[in-house]
């Protein structure tokens, strides 16, 4: 019978438990984006760790964010060793996780499985967002020069001067967003000391020296498996709600993408809600097609 333990912090052997997990669950399912050595990613930063045991062998993990998304709903990460799974695991860590919660729950369900969908089905939960993630070989981008207004134009970003204005535009680009629009200088600045920061990929487009968008751009290092190469990201494009509808969004993703192609990455992916058909519309002609869905389900 599966033991689960819960934890406020993971010591270094506890992380390395975790990471092993991880990196099983990637090779079989693609995801998460991980890597042998340093922190573990972003999404299980933070909040309470639930790890489910047989005897002393780690069999799942349950990541709980009680600080919530943008709308203070608790968020779940759950996952269970591939060769493990089909045993009743799953159900059991997730019924764990649940009796902690308090209010509106949301779980992930990153490459949409089947699985996943009879589990949140049995608990009452309801499929309510899918993220796309769309790939694009560089070489296959078709890019134009981007088109400006006469009175716009680009520059990269500068730490230490445009953090305030960023988040005031990112927080009305994503005022409906669950994570995006979260978040604040704070979060922008560390960032900013992560080794994969770099402000020359990061777009800023202004008329009059008043930000109407931008551009984030990031460069994945190469995956755990042999062979791997980075993969550029099309990170963040946010552009004010005043300046939409005017192509602003379009030439800040073809002045990002450039920018990736130059560094010489042979792939770039990008995340999008399911439901923001313009946007999906600009992806495709760029060259991007579908390659995965992740799924939440809500209680």
């Amino acid at each position: 019978m599966l033991t689960p333990r819960w934890f406020d912090t993971l010591d270094e052997a506890r992380t390395e438990e975790v990471r092993a997990l991880l990196l099983a669950a990637r090779a079989t399912d693609g995801w998460p984006s991980i890597t042998t050595t340093g922190p573990l990613p972003g999404e299980f930063a933070g909040g309470r760790h639930l790890l489910g045991y047989l005897g002393d062998q780690l069999i799942g993990y349950a990541h709980l964010d009680t600080e919530g998304d943008a709308f203070g709903r608790q968020v779940i990460e759950l996952m269970v060793y591939p060769e493990h799974r089909n045993q009743g695991h799953g159900s059991a860590l997730f019924d764990s996780v649940l009796a902690k919660t308090s209010g509106t729950v949301r779980i992930w369900s990153h490459t949409d499985h089947a699985d996943a969908a009879k589990l949140a089905d049995r608990a009452g939960f309801t499929r309510v967002r899918e993220l796309l993630i769309m790939g694009a070989a560089a070489s296959h981008l078709r890019l134009t020069e981007p088109q400006l207004a006469g009175d716009v134009r680009l520059r990269t970003f500068q730490p230490g001067r445009d953090e305030q204005a960023v988040i005031e535009v990112n927080a009305r680009a994503f005022s409906w967003h669950p994570e995006q629009g979260a978040m604040t200088v704070d979060d922008l600045m560390a960032a900013e000391q992560e080794g994969w920061f770099d402000a020359d990929g990061f777009f800023l487009a202004e008329r009059s020296g008043e930000l109407l968008g931008f551009h984030w751009i990031k460069v994945h290092p190469p995956g755990p498996e042999p062979g791997s190469e980075p993969t550029g990201e099309v990170y963040v494009v946010g552009v004010d709600p005043a300046a939409q509808g005017t192509g602003l969004g379009t030439a800040l993703t073809i002045a990002g993408l450039a920018h990736l192609c130059e560094q010489g990455l042979p792939k770039v992916i990008l995340y999008v809600e399911g439901d923001n058909s313009a946007a999906i519309a600009v992806y495709r002609k760029l060259g991007f097609d579908t390659e995965s869905t992740a799924v939440q389900y809500e209680s």
